[in-house]
């Protein structure tokens, strides 16, 4: 028995040890092939690992922040991207007042009905209505968009998370690391680049080495510096927008993260407390026994 545990974690190591040469030789693969447009291998580059207010156990998200990154979407990427799943009424989780969120709702037209003729009417939007889509379908926005529809924003966050791999998964475990898509966001809005000598890129597509399916991707680079004015004079950068609308998004994904992360920080507390419970019972009851 003992020889077959020691085989098979024998196996495990070897099999671990293949993974991170096997990943470290696609890296080196992959870097080589930018300059002579070979690989197959999407990200060419990982997404760069940030520091976000929202880290860890004990994360929180800057109001300011989301605030800020609201304002992004809403003149840059609205204009193209929808958020079908997120309420008006959810953006009093980042500060604003009743009546600041009635009236931010007020400015988009929604579509309702039908009415006591049968036929569907647009009307301003109301706090428990979501944010329209800026197409009337998903054809139209591919129509619109190079045959290229652009994706909901609603749980990108959360659906754009890069694989790590081995050993680094590992490692993400005990350091909760959940900030992947946010780091793939801010990678891939900031990582718009001429392509590398050699390299060629279909027309109508801009070359990102962060882009997850292929080498360049239908949408040009978003964001510029000074694209967006900000009322709390914060840089007014692509790095900045960047950051504060990958933090929103991760909010729109997520609305209950600190809620969640609250929770479970009371259920470690009540399991600590239990476990200890239940051992000075233990040791009181059995005290006298004879073992």
């Amino acid at each position: 028995m003992k020889k077959l545990v020691a085989s098979i974690l024998s196996l495990a190591v070897a099999a671990g040890l293949g993974v991170s040469i096997a990943t470290a030789q696609e890296d080196h693969a992959a870097g080589g092939a930018e300059a002579e447009h070979a690989t197959q291998h999407f990200p060419i580059n990982h997404p760069r690992e940030q520091e976000w207010s929202f880290a860890g156990p004990f994360g929180t998200y800057d109001r300011g922040q989301l605030q800020r990154g609201l304002k992004v979407y809403t003149e840059v990427c609205a204009a193209c991207h929808s958020m079908d799943l997120v309420a008006f009424r959810t953006l009093g989780d980042l500060g604003y007042s009743d009546a600041q969120v009635k009236t931010f709702a007020a400015n988009y037209e929604v579509e309702d009905g039908p009415n006591a003729d049968g036929e569907m009417f647009t009307r301003p939007a109301i706090p428990s209505d979501r944010f329209p889509s800026p197409f009337p379908n998903h054809e139209a926005a591919a129509a619109a968009n190079n045959g290229a529809a652009p994706p909901d924003f609603s749980l990108i966050a959360k659906a754009r998370g890069i694989t790590r791999g081995f050993p680094q998964f590992v490692f993400d475990i005990f350091t909760q690391y959940q900030e992947g898509g946010p780091d793939y966001i801010y990678s891939l809005l900031t990582g718009y680049q001429d392509p590398p000598a050699g390299v060629e890129v279909a027309e109508g597509t801009h070359y990102n080495p962060y882009f997850a399916n292929a080498a360049a991707l239908a949408m040009a680079a978003p964001l510029s510096d000074d694209q967006v004015t900000y009322d709390d004079g914060a840089p007014q950068t692509v790095d900045q927008y960047a950051h504060d609308v990958s933090a929103f998004l991760m909010w729109a994904a997520e609305p209950h993260l600190e809620a969640r992360k609250r929770t479970g920080f009371m259920v470690m507390v009540f399991l600590v407390i239990f476990t200890g419970l239940i051992y000075l019972t233990k040791k009181s009851v059995y005290a006298n026994k004879e073992h």
